[in-house]
């Protein structure tokens, strides 16, 4: 068992070096299968690649909607996307939450999100950590997922108890106001500066001390401390890591497996195989 407060830190040893493939792509897709083969519980922890193949704009990297350096109106993206900004300036911060919110506007899930659901029902115990606000991997049927980042989708009054659960934002006035209070509303989301939700995090320790055979990191850059740390506690307790992203990350190092994929690409291969070798 693990202690209940894991130590979030990132070792920085060459993180965001090109790691030297020694094993060609279908091969590694075979030692992916290996390791499903052995395992009975599985921890995914996902990030805005595996949403990109919903035609979703990932947040860094290329085509990222946090590349640019300074936003026009000159604030970081930090900045305005946080929950300081939210008190000081909300029609700033919800321009850009309504912007994010128009890119995964009708967007469904993909093969990557499948996958991982279907494997909920063919392994013991399967659990996502996932750091998208988009509800994709529910929308794909996944039920055992911790949005450590909360979801867009779900609205709460600043002041008072209304609450309220959208399709879109198409319906609201910018910033939009509480019915009941006429205070701002915001969305059920973690804005930079802001804590993690206390029973996610809590719920996901739970199942962290539990232990996994493997650890997947599955299109993130791994930047925060608490996604890289899943990664690193796997690394040092033996578990089977296996990273899927087309560039190297902060985890990249750690990983015993390191698939050069797309997200969803990546998933029906790995799946594809898995479920022709249990047929054989």
């Amino acid at each position: 068992m693990l202690p209940r407060k894991v130590a979030w830190t990132t070792t920085g040893r060459g993180s965001m070096e090109r790691l030297v493939e020694r094993q060609s792509p279908e091969d590694d897709l075979e030692r992916v299968v290996d390791v499903l083969a052995r395992s009975r519980s599985l921890l995914f922890i996902t990030g805005a690649g595996i949403s990109a193949d919903s035609g979703l704009p990932t947040y860094r990297g290329i085509g990222g909607l946090y590349n640019a350096e300074h936003p026009e109106e000159g604030f970081p993206i930090e900045e305005i996307l946080s929950g300081e900004m939210l008190r000081w300036r909300p029609e700033l911060t919800w321009k850009y939450l309504g912007q994010i919110e128009q890119a995964a506007r009708g967007a469904r899930f993909n093969r990557g999100h499948e996958v991982i659901a279907e494997m909920e029902s063919c392994f013991e115990r399967v659990w996502t950590l996932t750091q998208n606000i988009d509800g994709l991997h529910r929308q794909a049927g996944a039920r055992n997922v911790l949005e450590i980042h909360g979801t867009l989708h779900d609205l709460i009054c600043m002041q008072c108890r209304w609450q309220q659960t959208v399709a879109d934002y198409s319906g609201l006035k910018m910033p939009p106001q509480c019915p009941e209070c006429q205070a701002i509303v915001r969305p059920r989301v973690v804005l930079f500066g802001e804590t993690l939700p206390s029973e996610t995090v809590e719920r996901f320790y739970g199942e962290l001390d539990a232990g996994f055979d493997a650890v997947f990191s599955i299109g993130t850059t791994s930047v925060f401390p608490y996604i890289a740390g899943p990664v690193e506690v796997a690394h040092r307790c033996g578990w089977a890591t296996i990273e899927i992203n087309p560039t190297p990350t902060r985890v990249s190092h750690l990983v015993d497996i390191k698939l050069s994929m797309r997200a969803a690409e990546a998933m029906d291969a790995i799946w594809s195989r898995y479920r022709a070798r249990r047929r054989s």
